[in-house]
């Protein structure tokens, strides 16, 4: 019989099956077998950490798979993935079968390789191992703490913060970040500066551009010049002197090549010069990996094994040439302390098959993702890049005011020829249509002319520029896994799983490749800051981080560093057990006030009640979510949502927004946000002379006008809609522009047309207006007055075909009728033969319907449902006893309605 080698996907097992021959049998697991139960209790503190673990359905049809096939054979290769959870997957699997009693008389061995190569698997068989208990430890450490923090934090969160829905030990120092960030750009409060460029020409007429960089005979920081004032008189001092080279520096630096991928670099490298998110990378590397083209993709090294150097070493000889070859081979040394990961770089498995010879071979996305491997992989070996740095320093005459002009050329290009890492997120925005907050220059790309000291000048135009500081940028996929990383939180095989799992919450959105912290987020992070500071700080999770290293290394017993952290997390949550849900509120509303209640422009309180006009407005939570209310409250009831999904993103407008007053009744007009979308009011909800309850004016924003744009002219302009045009030349009839239930349009008579979106309800002119009124009267036939009424009669073009319309009456024309045919006769006969009341839509619809299900008979008793009536019909036993069916009913609902509830929770 064969022997069984177990791997984890079907993909690989083909592959690897085809490597070994017939004398092995390759079944997949299906990633992990089986894992902890989804409930409270599936580890145990008091029982030393034991963990239960669940059973799933696919997890167990798979070793009985492996079970059945280990019948007669003689060995079992766990050749799972060679990671911490690939071990996991492989202990996984070894203890289900020894449970089954399938390994009895087995012969159990424990194979890696790092790459789905022939060479690679043959090699792994002939060096077989027993399974690595340390990194098994390191295993059950991380997801029993996982476990315990997610399993205790989450329903304290549910029970004192509704609304909420998770925690988690690395999610959640990731969404502090990105909250912390977003705080910081609120915060921030822009500085002006200038800065002063001017024009030159050598004494052979060439051009070139220097800013200045001294003046008065003191160097200029960057504030020094603050406002218009200072930055005209630096530039009338510059305008009034003459100039010459005071000197020119001239230095060769080398740049040597990045070192091969690692799991973090290429999610970062993906994002910025692919534009792929962190899980779209991992995934499409898994398939590169398991097709045996790229070495596995999940590692923290960046070495690579020496035959694979040599391999590239000679690729590049022949390819480029000697002088793009080093010396030496260049060697890597990753920065991670940890030993839990594969500790190869990611590397094509043969560097001959180049990007252009596979290009045939692999889709879109996986192409794209091998090209990049493969350059960084092949770069690595080449030569350093050399270039030649040019610094030229011009004095005027006295030497109280210098310039400075810098440049550089590629005097050598190295690696450069293959592969360069300076395409940063600047660059990467640009691709995305994102403005740079300043404009940047290349100094790479800038040759400055040949110079010499003393050379004299011609000066040409002097520029005074202003500038703004800029606020922090938010977070991208590739900065914020760059941070994780730089902190040692977490690791770069769970990167993509946590920055998706945030989005999924609902706690960010990624906006122009930008991480937005939602007000729900930036709620749950508040929280925790302010009574779980401990357990979401970078420093407490990092030195987390180390412990468990140190526990795959072997250096530290997992289950006393489990005690250790369950001492204190235990004791911090039972602190809270008696926190009151007034607490909560207290604290929030005074963390978070800034961001909710942002300071007015012009000084008035921004607490202050808009209805009332005295009560304090402040965060309140209720049964669903928070919200602002007001403290006067029942007596006002004024509220306004906070913390809901919007499904706006970056520059998204707050759920409230006061434009300002209407110049004709002084009435506040506000920008508020509904349950279908924004919306513009003018006033407030008040009562007439009667007492009666009046409502304010109230539109809709448009397609085309978003939230974050409007203006108060803009707000006047939609509340005084609809508004004239002008007049049809030919029907002397009167054209108007209004919103409407489908949005803008532009109306003449009984003829109405769409704007597009393109156009602008409150600009649109007469002759776009006539334009597309003529493509609506090309839809409309207007076949003159019905004889009884006198009101029009026409004939109109529907998405079922063309029809004649009378008041709210239609009527489809004949299939054998054009629009062109019908006379006035004719549709007045059909009208009244075949004629169809229109239907009311939307709500005046659905109460149009309901007295029909609650018409009473006759003798004033309420109809008996139609639906049972139907069910006793398809079951004719039913009739015979009714008094039966009846009492039934009700035990059968109730279980129906636990498993319902056991489901929602």
């Amino acid at each position: 019989m064969s022997d069984v080698v177990v791997v984890e996907s079907p993909a690989k097992a083909k592959t690897i099956e085809k490597y070994l021959g017939r004398d092995f049998t390759v079944l997949a697991s299906f990633g992990h077998v089986r894992d902890l139960e989804e409930k409270d209790g599936a580890v145990l503190p008091d029982q030393d950490f034991a963990m239960v673990w669940g059973k799933d359905g696919r997890g167990e049809a798979q070793v009985g798979k492996i079970a059945q096939a280990l019948k007669g054979a003689k060995r079992l290769w766990l050749a799972t993935d060679p990671d911490r959870e690939g071990e996991a997957i492989s202990w996984h699997v070894k203890d289900m079968l020894g449970q089954r009693g399938a390994l009895k008389g087995k012969d159990v061995q424990r194979i890696t390789f790092n790459e789905i190569t022939k060479r690679a698997v043959q090699y792994a068989v002939e060096h077989p191992r027993e399974l690595d208990v340390p990194l098994i430890d390191a295993y059950l450490a991380r997801r029993a703490l996982d476990y315990l923090v997610g399993y205790t934090l989450s329903p304290l969160l549910w029970r004192k913060l509704p609304g909420s829905r998770s925690a988690g030990r690395v999610q959640s120092v990731a969404l502090r970040l990105i909250c912390e960030r977003e705080a910081e750009i609120e915060a921030f409060k822009a500085r002006e500066y200038w800065s002063i460029e001017a024009k030159f020409q050598t004494p052979a007429g060439a051009p070139f551009t220097a800013r200045m960089t001294h003046l008065d005979g003191k160097k200029l920081d960057q504030f020094d010049l603050n406002e218009a004032g200072s930055a005209n008189r630096a530039k009338g001092l510059a305008e009034a002197a003459t100039y010459a080279v005071a000197s020119v520096e001239k230095k060769r630096s080398r740049r040597n090549p990045p070192p091969p991928f690692m799991t973090s670099t290429l999610q970062m490298e993906a994002s910025r010069k692919l534009g792929m998110g962190a899980q779209q990378a991992m995934r499409t590397a898994q398939q590169l990996y398991e097709a045996g083209h790229i070495t596995y993709m999940r590692t923290d090294g960046v070495s690579m094994a020496r035959e694979a150097i040599a391999a590239i070493r000679e690729h590049v000889k022949d390819a480029f040439g000697p002088d793009y070859m080093p010396v030496t081979p260049r060697e890597y040394q990753s920065k991670q302390k940890n030993a839990q990961e594969a500790h190869e770089a990611i590397r094509p498995t043969d560097v001959t098959r180049t990007p252009e010879a596979m290009g045939r071979e692999l889709d879109g996305a996986q192409g794209r993702l091998y090209e990049l491997i493969w350059k960084r992989a092949v770069a690595s070996q080449m030569s350093a890049a050399e270039l030649d740095q040019t610094a030229v320093d011009i004095a005027s005459e006295d030497g109280k005011i210098r310039f400075r002009a810098t440049g550089s050329v590629v005097a050598f290009d190295g690696f450069l020829k293959l592969y360069r890492e300076d395409e940063d997120d600047r660059a990467a925005d640009a691709r995305a249509g994102i403005k740079p907050a300043e404009p940047t220059e290349d100094d790479e790309s800038r040759i400055l002319p040949p110079m010499a000291e003393r050379d004299p000048l011609k000066r040409g135009a002097i520029t005074a520029s202003q500038h703004f500081t800029q606020p922090p940028p938010r977070f991208s996929e590739a900065s914020l896994v760059k941070r994780l990383e730089e902190l040692g939180i977490g690791r770069p095989s769970t990167y993509a799983s946590i920055l998706q799992r945030l989005q999924d919450l609902k706690y960010v959105t990624l906006e122009k490749r930008r991480f937005i912290a939602q007000d729900l987020g930036r709620m749950v992070t508040t929280f925790l800051v302010r009574f779980f500071d401990k357990y979401v700080d970078t420093g407490f999770t990092s030195a987390m981080e180390e412990k468990l290293d140190s526990i795959s290394a072997g250096e530290a017993d997992w289950r006393a560093v489990m005690r250790a952290f369950w001492s204190e997390f235990s004791a911090a949550v039972e602190a809270t057990r008696d926190l009151k849900i007034r607490d909560v509120i207290d604290a929030l509303d005074e963390d978070l006030g800034p961001h909710i209640f942002p300071a007015r422009a012009d000084g008035t309180d921004p607490r202050l009640c808009p209805t009332c006009g005295n009560g304090r407005l402040g965060l309140r939570l209720g049964r669903t979510g928070a919200f602002i209310g007001c403290s006067n409250y029942p007596e006002c009831r004024y509220t306004r949502p906070f913390g809901v999904d919007s499904g706006e993103g970056e520059g998204a407008a707050p759920a409230e927004q006061e434009l300002g007053n209407d110049p004709a009744t002084g009435q506040t007009v506000t920008m508020k946000r509904g349950p279908y979308g924004f919306y513009i009011q003018l006033g407030e909800p008040g009562t007439d002379a009667k007492g009666k309850p009046t409502k304010p004016k109230r539109t809709s924003l448009p397609n085309g006008i978003t939230p974050d744009i409007v203006t108060l002219d803009q707000a006047l302009g939609l509340l005084s809609l609809p508004r004239a045009i002008g007049f049809d030349p030919e029907t002397g009839e009167e054209i108007t522009a209004g919103l409407g239930r489908f949005g803008p349009y532009v109306r003449c008579g009984t003829v109405f047309k769409s704007l597009d979106k393109d156009d602008d309800v409150l600009t649109v002119g007469m002759n776009r207006a006539l334009v597309l009124l003529a493509d609506a009267r090309a839809r409309v036939r207007e076949l003159g007055v019905h004889p009884k009424d006198k009101e029009p009669v026409s004939v109109r073009k529907g998405r079922f075909g063309p029809y004649a319309q009378h008041g709210k009456t239609v009527a489809n024309l004949p299939r054998d009728v054009a629009m062109e045919d019908i006379s006035l006769e004719d549709a007045v006969a059909l009208l009244a033969e075949k004629g169809k009341a229109l239907k009311p839509r939307g709500p005046a619809g659905r109460k149009a319907a309901a007295p029909k299900s609650t018409k009473k008979a006759a003798n004033g008793e309420a109809p008996a449902a139609k639906a049972p009536a139907r069910k006793a019909a398809a079951k004719p036993a039913a009739k015979k006893a009714p008094a039966k069916a009846k009492a039934k009913a009700p035990a059968k609902a109730k279980p129906k309605a636990k498993a319902a509830s056991k489901s929602v929770g």
